[in-house]
């Protein structure tokens, strides 16, 4: 069984992991739509086995596996999305994805406590819930900065290549044009 400590420590590699993601996310590699719907269809199975393994527990316990289940299957239909698409955006939607997980679960073991206990839970289980989410807000952010980045720095390379290009004439000039604009992907 899952503690709450587990729950942060899930919370803050899910920070480190996102971080790794935006950073490589624009270098990610799409899968195949065969390979998408065979994941998603792990993925279901493995939901249902998970589930039906929670039968053996009865209150809390069960509650508390099947959130666990369910956190697990929305962060496995997050990950085929970005292993698919290979989107920045959807590389993002696993580190929310688990965020959210994490707290449903965190805030369901807080269900087992009493009184001031189970308000200091909570509330610990929203605060980093809301640090987790801020991180992978941020996460967008950079990977969304260093996309622009790229995209500037390529269109400052394409003009100084189409710059060199002035120095032709006719043909040459016209090939050298058409050249550059394939390498920085002008049209």
């Amino acid at each position: 069984m899952m503690t709450l400590r587990d729950c942060k420590t899930g919370i803050a590699s899910t920070t480190l992991f996102a971080a790794l993601f935006a950073a490589g996310g624009a270098f990610a590699a799409t899968g195949n739509k065969t390979d998408y719907s065979a994941a998603k269809d792990r993925i279901s199975a493995e939901y249902k086995a998970d589930k039906a393994a929670c039968d053996s527990y009865s209150g809390n316990k069960k509650d508390i596996c099947v959130e666990q289940a369910k956190a697990k299957e929305s962060v496995a239909k997050a990950e085929a999305e970005y292993n698919y698409t290979g989107k920045p955006a959807d590389s993002n939607k696993i580190a929310v994805a688990k965020a959210d997980g994490d707290y449903s679960v965190a805030k369901e073991m807080c269900s087992e406590k009493g009184g001031n206990d189970k308000d200091v839970c909570k509330t610990e289980a929203k605060s980093t819930h809301n640090k987790a989410l801020a991180d992978a807000k941020m996460n967008k952010k950079v990977g969304e900065a260093r996309q622009d980045a790229a995209e500037d720095k390529r269109d400052a390379d394409y003009k100084v290549a189409a710059e060199k290009c002035d120095a032709l004439a006719g043909d040459a000039k016209s090939a050298c044009v058409s050249a550059a604009k394939a390498k920085f992907n002008k049209s």
